[in-house]
């Protein structure tokens, strides 16, 4: 009885398996990726993260691409959890990806950049305001196009001390290192120009029960409660301050920056205050883009702009460097000034954009504008 030879498909087959092959034209793409809150109590974020690459990469590669090919984002959830985040930095490093524009979270861009700098990754933060991610850099491959806690908690302690002079004042933080570290910021500049607050406090992010810390703010006659934290809790915190009757100011930073603030607060948001780089939406540069995004029924609000132009950035320098290599594309980052849908920009030593001071903005009508 004569054989027949089996070809590789069919014994493949035979064994439960399958083949898959990767296009040519595919495995020439250049992966970038975007990794950020994508599920969890923070996802509204990592949805503005993810907004704002999938018009980047249309833009790039409608262009032409970049270095003749195309760019594809990979976009992974860090759940803003550190642990994750490093999971997540580690996966992209090792399907070839050359820049991450990422994370939202200090709290995981901190320790994933330890990842980038280890694998010469390129990273541009749109969101993670804390200090250390620069100052106490990974290595030279690591950089925002975001404010930081310093100056916006400057910002914030001033105008506290300003505004509220002789007022009771309490400043509260979530222990998380964004929300920890904006509470710590603004109460240093606060105390530096001579106002001292009340109360100091810290609470559990993810409950949805703040009866006893509103019950305590009661008690002290609280006029003013500053919140180092995200928008879930402060939005939570505000309607149970109205429940029980109290009129108390709220402010905080930049991550009130979401519609879905507002849908937790309803009218109890109203007058909310908070601090955010100056609107994005507002530069004229920015506004061709804006309408397209509005067009599609996507507000750009938050960190969708910031999201694009880290990714604006990144392209520039690596035209300018005319090549992926790292070494060749930190050069280019470091001398060029940037001209994205953000504003015109260069970085500093340290990897941080010398863009303008921090504003605060006012939450009204189901939504937020600058006041000053």
């Amino acid at each position: 009885m004569k054989k027949r030879m089996l070809s590789l498909s069919a014994i493949v087959a035979a064994m439960g398996l399958s083949l898959s092959f990767q296009a040519p034209a595919q495995a020439q793409d250049i992966k970038i990726a975007v990794i950020g809150p994508l599920t969890g109590q923070y996802a509204s974020f990592g949805q503005q993260l993810k907004n704002g690459a999938v018009l980047a990469e249309k833009d790039i590669n409608a262009a032409g691409g970049l270095l003749g090919k195309k760019i594809k984002v990979l976009f992974e959830d860090d759940a803003c959890d550190p642990k994750q985040a490093v999971a997540a930095a580690n996966k992209v490093a090792g399907e070839g990806v050359v820049f991450v524009a990422g994370h939202f979270c200090s709290g995981s861009s901190i320790p994933a950049s330890s990842v980038y700098a280890e694998e010469g990754i390129i990273q541009i933060s749109p969101a993670s305001t804390n200090p250390k991610l620069t100052d106490e850099r990974a290595g030279p491959n690591i950089f925002r196009v975001c404010g930081r806690d310093d100056q916006q908690g400057g910002v914030a302690g001033q105008f506290l001390a300003n505004q509220y002079k002789g007022k009771k004042i309490a400043v509260i933080h979530d222990k998380t290192a964004y929300g920890k570290g904006l509470a710590d910021e603004t109460r240093k500049a606060m105390n530096a120009a001579g106002l001292k607050e009340t109360l100091y406090e810290a609470y559990t992010a993810g409950e949805k029960d703040y009866t006893a810390l509103v019950s305590k703010l009661k008690k002290n006659a609280i006029d003013v409660l500053y919140v180092g934290g995200y928008h879930t809790e402060a939005g939570l915190i505000v309607r149970q301050m109205r429940d029980q009757g109290m009129n108390t100011q709220l402010i905080s930073g930049d991550a009130l920056v979401t519609q879905e603030y507002w849908s937790i607060t309803g009218k109890a948001g109203e007058g909310t205050l908070m601090t955010f780089s100056p609107d994005p939406r507002k530069n004229p540069s920015a506004a061709d883009l804006v309408k397209r995004y509005r067009d599609q029924g996507i507000e750009p609000e938050g960190y969708v702009l910031y999201t694009y132009a880290a990714i604006q950035a990144w392209e520039q320098a690596v035209k300018k460097a005319g090549s992926l290599d790292a070494n060749k594309v930190v050069n280019a980052l470091n001398e060029l000034k940037f001209d994205t849908v953000i504003g015109n920009f260069s970085f500093d030593k340290k990897g941080d954009p010398d863009l303008p001071p921090y504003a605060f903005y006012k939450w009204a009508n189901g939504t937020y504008d600058q006041v000053n």
